[in-house]
């Protein structure tokens, strides 16, 4: 089936810089031109690593399927919880203690969340938590996919599979995620795509990451009176505003979530103090009921305001252990009612690329931005220099290519 998105791979304004491919230097064109699945260890969990030269994924199948860590350029761009580095804690477990594990990285969540008979409580349950089984789909010169599958959950009457797919030569990343009705009676659910990024400051982890960003178009006939709705914290929360027709959240560690009703199709994750970006993409559907009125969710960790037993504000979470640095994009599903045995899917693709936080806009290059990124990385595997960087958008830029992809080129 043709994809729903647009063909284009993420670009963007490039001057000054060139990308490390993932594998080292040395290796031959044929080597190169490979992506590999194949099993490995992650801060002591069993995992599955999927790679080409340019990125790599970490799965661990135990966590709830859960993608744990994707790196481009040398970059890690997913919140891994160190406080539960290589543990596994079994659904009963949660129930028993009455507790979420936040192992953090990349996974589909249920929506509407909450205690009622048709919502999801956000606990480390089946869905959340139960033990996937990974299968590699297709290895090689061209592509590779693996297939994640989900235990079937009696509470919701859901079960959870998901397809992630790389190309041999590009750092694009394809998702397609199914939910099926397991029960005998009709049910009424949406997916979530949950993806934690890590806003400590790479310098300092103590401390946050004060030049972290994240971006969606608002909708110009938003039915929020603000372009955008706070679900949880405070209404005028010092990390919101609304810019040049977009959503901008400059990450404050203040808890929080906010929904935004976008149309446009896209979230722009920038960490400006390494002007590495992610571009996640996805399709919205006109006039379908989204959770929440909202296509699009932030959520930030942090210690909250609260009343306590007495009626007295307090602040709650107050460790970094309990509130640890990192911010919720989530993509959400229409509400969709589902029959007896059948699936609905969410698709989404993710373009790791380079950007500062003066991010202007998506477009078929994928980023553009106002001002020039850093200093050149070190250039490895026969990668040209930065003077073969066009200074307009590109399909990719010259400097992010490999050699004999160069060729095909074409500017705008």
């Amino acid at each position: 089936m043709p994809s729903p998105f647009r063909t284009a791979v993420a670009g963007l304004v490039c001057t000054v810089f060139a990308v490390i491919p993932a594998n080292p230097a040395g290796q031959t064109a044929q080597a190169s031109s490979r992506c590999i699945v194949e099993s490995t260890q992650f801060h002591g969990w069993d995992a599955e690593r999927m790679s080409n030269r340019w990125i790599t994924l970490i799965f661990v199948p135990k966590l709830g399927g859960r993608l744990m860590q994707v790196t481009f350029g040398g970059h890690d761009y997913l919140f891994v919880n160190p406080l539960y580095l290589g543990k596994y804690f079994p659904p009963s477990q949660a129930v028993a203690e009455k507790k979420w594990f936040n192992y953090g990285g990349d996974k589909i969540w249920p929506l509407p969340e909450g205690p009622g008979e048709n919502q999801w409580p956000v606990a480390s349950d089946i869905l959340d938590d139960g033990i996937y089984q990974l299968t590699p789909v297709r290895t090689g010169t061209a592509a590779c996919t693996v297939h994640l599958q989900g235990p079937p959950d009696d509470r919701t009457g859901l079960q959870y599979s998901r397809e992630i797919s790389i190309d041999a030569e590009s750092p694009k990343i394809r998702f397609r995620a199914q939910m099926q009705n397991i029960t005998g009676h009709e049910i009424k659910w949406s997916m979530q795509s949950v993806t934690q990024y890590n806003t400590a400051d790479p310098r300092d982890p103590a401390k946050y990451n004060h030049d972290f960003w994240a971006f969606t178009p608002v909708n110009p006939a938003s039915v929020f009176n603000r372009k955008f709705d706070a679900h949880a914290g405070p209404i005028d929360h010092p990390s919101y505003s609304v810019r040049n027709n977009l959503f901008t959240l400059n990450w404050k560690y203040l808890e929080a979530e906010v929904g935004v009703d976008s149309t446009a199709g896209w979230v722009a994750v920038i960490d400006g103090l390494s002007s590495f970006a992610m571009l996640e993409r996805f399709r919205f559907f006109p006039g379908a009921d989204y959770p929440e009125r909202a296509s699009v969710i932030f959520y930030i960790d942090g210690p909250s305001l609260q009343l306590n037993d007495q009626g007295m504000a307090e602040i709650s979470r107050t460790k970094l252990e309990d509130a640890p640095y990192y911010m919720e994009a989530e993509l959400n599903s229409p509400l969709v009612v589902l029959p007896p045995g059948q699936t609905s899917v969410l698709e989404s693709e993710w373009f790791p690329t380079r950007m500062t936080p003066q991010f202007v806009n998506e477009a078929e290059a994928g980023m553009t931005g106002r001002e020039s990124l850093p200093p050149p990385l070190p250039v490895e595997c026969g990668l040209p220099d930065s003077s073969e960087c066009s200074t307009q958008a590109a399909s990719w830029p010259a400097c992010m290519m490999p050699a004999a992809s160069r060729s095909n080129l074409r500017t705008s």
